[in-house]
């Protein structure tokens, strides 16, 4: 039996409404008026704020005490970063999915020593100044757990610390040479100096911004900037200020899953490295719906596209 060939200029149905003039260029001028006026008036009416840059030198000055309770915890070890682990400690494991261990996988590519990093690395370029070069060689030769004693003892003076006439003032202690390393990171944290050490690398530009950001993030300076923008991830925040290019709003469809159990619940623990999974399986079905049976025939039998073009298939 021969199979019959379509033939468009034989076979295909005759049209036989009637044709309405189309002037496109008018249309288009129309199209571009419009969609002019409508972007100005709406990022007037509703365009994100202007937000300047949070930084070290802004989030000491504004907070000083959170800014000195974070730094001892980057020097002690307890801070986010230092026990995060991958890709930047040993300190955990990292989030896996099931039994595999992504982060692990991946390895220290981006490798942080808090302590050095943070604290010791950015007081050593301050040559100038005898005390401090006397209190880092006490503190860099001294026993892990003499080091731990004196920033335990540190830590315990500044619950009731303050900081007043542009002074760091924290009850005496045993703390060895910890108040002095403080009080200096504090004032080079103030000035903007902390903020360009964290970022000074070696190369010709100075573009990677992950050691002054994680320090940031480990204090609460930062998070309640994103909280008052409702940025942060229980708000289903995203806002892009890097010049005047609008925000994000593509990645509702990643945020949404952190709302949804078991994301939210049971699996939050390693909820990044799931909703990532997740994403990338919807992905490479978009990808590949074109073969894959069932999904491909989907606009054929919902027939959306007789909606679309109506006025056609209303005279078919």
């Amino acid at each position: 039996m021969t199979k019959k060939v379509f033939n468009p200029d034989v076979d295909a149905p005759v049209f036989k409404g009637k044709y309405a003039p189309y002037d496109i260029i008018k249309e288009g001028t129309i199209a571009v008026v419009v969609v002019a006026l409508l972007t100005v008036v709406l990022a007037v009416l509703f365009s994100s704020p202007d937000e300047k840059a949070v930084t070290i030198k802004s989030w000491s000055n504004a907070t000083p005490m959170d800014f000195v309770a974070t730094a001892i915890t980057e020097l002690d070890g307890t801070s986010g970063t230092a026990t995060y682990g991958p890709p930047y400690n040993n300190a955990a494991t990292g989030q896996q999915i099931g039994p595999f261990t992504l982060a692990k996988w991946m390895g220290l590519n981006a490798k942080v020593n808090t302590a050095s990093d943070f604290v010791v690395a950015p007081l050593s370029t301050l040559a100038d100044q005898p005390a401090l070069k006397t209190a880092l060689t006490a503190f860099t030769s001294a026993s892990s757990t003499q080091k731990a004693s004196w920033e335990a003892n540190y830590s315990k003076a500044l619950t009731t610390g303050r900081f007043s006439s542009g002074t760091l003032q924290v009850p005496a202690t045993n703390a060895g040479p910890v108040p002095v390393m403080m009080s200096a990171l504090t004032a080079m944290a103030r000035s903007g100096a902390l903020d360009q050490a964290l970022v000074t690398a070696k190369g010709f530009y100075t573009t990677d911004y992950t050691k002054p950001l994680l320090f940031m993030a480990d204090g609460s300076f930062l998070a309640s900037k994103a909280q008052a923008q409702h940025l942060s991830g229980d708000q289903w925040g995203m806002m892009n200020e890097t010049g005047s290019y609008p925000g994000q709003a593509w990645l509702w469809l990643y945020t949404m899953w952190y709302q949804v159990p078991p994301f939210s619940t049971s699996w939050g623990a390693n909820a990044d490295a799931l909703v990532w999974a997740l994403m990338m399986i919807l992905t490479l079905l978009l990808a590949l719906m074109p073969w894959i049976p069932g999904l491909r025939s989907i606009p054929r039998k919902v027939k959306v596209y007789r909606l679309i073009w109506r006025e056609h298939y209303k005279n078919v």
